[in-house]
């Protein structure tokens, strides 16, 4: 007998769909039974949905920008009936201390990481609220949690996104809409390559991901699972919350690596 796919005959909007957790979340969506909007401002969104459709599966492709409403109004609109929200597209910014970056660097990581996962979930609740509810996934990041797993502007705007599903899934409370974020650790994308690029050059691969207890960076697939699960009916009792999946590097306080204390 086989399962039921988890989002069947779901409808669902991922943005940041063209590469890394964006697009393995939108394929994985997909293979569970959902149609799924991907949108992202980079046009190898195309390609995601092209995968999408080649596997037997239902896309529609969109480019624009995740910080303008009016883009995210149109793939909301496009879902014809949204059922599921990834709020997902980010970007790191400058790699640069606290003291060299200018406000024009805060304002362009803002715009993208927080003000653009507003839009998405100010668009997908309206629509939502309609059809009595609907599961709404933010991207956050361990680097919310503290400082060290990323520049100063990026960190400050993934712990607004944590923030801003817990004021969320409060004001929408009774709507049957529930918002929730997924918070990764180190995963190899488009987005973080060149680190682990630098890595291997230097000879130093074995070194990646040897802070956490799991001992490697995660990859795209494994976040999207835990995204897959926020959205579907398995979470259905889990709101406002924060899934971290780091492989346990925000567990413990620091510590030399193979001594207890």
């Amino acid at each position: 007998m086989s399962l039921q796919p988890r989002l069947a005959a779901r409808r669902a909007v991922v943005t940041g769909a063209a590469s890394g957790i964006g697009r393995a979340s939108a394929l994985l969506f997909a293979r569970e039974g959902a149609f799924v909007v991907c949108l992202d401002v980079d046009p190898g969104v195309e390609e995601t949905a092209a995968q999408i459709e080649a596997a037997g599966g239902r896309a529609r492709a969109l480019v624009g920008d995740v910080a303008d409403e009016a883009v995210v109004a149109r793939a909301v609109a496009a879902a014809e009936g949204l059922d599921v929200m990834f709020a997902n597209a980010g970007m790191t910014g400058r790699l640069d201390p606290l003291l060299e970056l200018g406000v024009d660097d805060w304002l362009a990581v803002l715009r993208v990481n927080l003000i653009g996962v507003f839009a998405c979930v100010k668009h997908a609740a309206l629509a939502m609220r309609e059809r009595g509810g609907g599961s709404i996934v933010c991207t956050a990041s361990v680097a919310a949690l503290g400082a060290g797993a990323g520049p100063a502007h990026y960190s400050a705007s993934k712990a607004g996104v944590v923030n801003l599903v817990r004021s969320a899934a409060s004001q929408l409370a009774g709507t049957g809409v529930r918002v929730n974020a997924v918070a990764p650790g180190l995963i190899e994308t488009g987005m973080t390559r060149p680190i682990f690029e630098q890595a291997r050059a230097a000879g130093k691969a074995d070194k990646i991901g040897q802070l956490n207890p799991t001992r490697r960076a995660g990859t795209p697939e494994e976040i999207a699972e835990c995204a897959l699960f926020l959205a579907s009916d398995a979470s259905a009792y889990v709101n406002g919350q924060l899934l971290v999946a780091d492989g346990g590097l925000s567990s413990s306080l620091p510590f030399v690596p193979g001594r207890m204390f």
